[in-house]
């Protein structure tokens, strides 16, 4: 297994922003029902984060009616 990438550029973009926008649903509302402080949820959205729970990943999945890879992608290489 190749280590993971070092460098502070994470090629993982998170689709938080469309998503909540496609279902209408707010960061702070989302928050709420999964559990989840808004800041955190935050960093996550702005891709900020470094590593996300698989408790989590699950808790916002069910929230926004989605699968993981709807919310997080991988951009391509430059």
């Amino acid at each position: 297994m190749a280590p993971a990438e070092t460098d502070d550029e994470s090629r993982i973009h998170c689709r938080l922003d469309e998503l909540l926008e496609e279902r209408g649903m707010t960061l702070t509302r989302l928050s709420e029902l999964v559990g989840v402080s808004l800041v955190n949820l935050s960093v996550l959205k702005n891709d900020r984060a470094r590593a996300i729970r698989f408790s989590t990943l699950t808790a916002i999945c069910d929230a926004l009616d989605c699968q993981p890879g709807e919310l997080l992608t991988q951009l391509p290489r430059e």
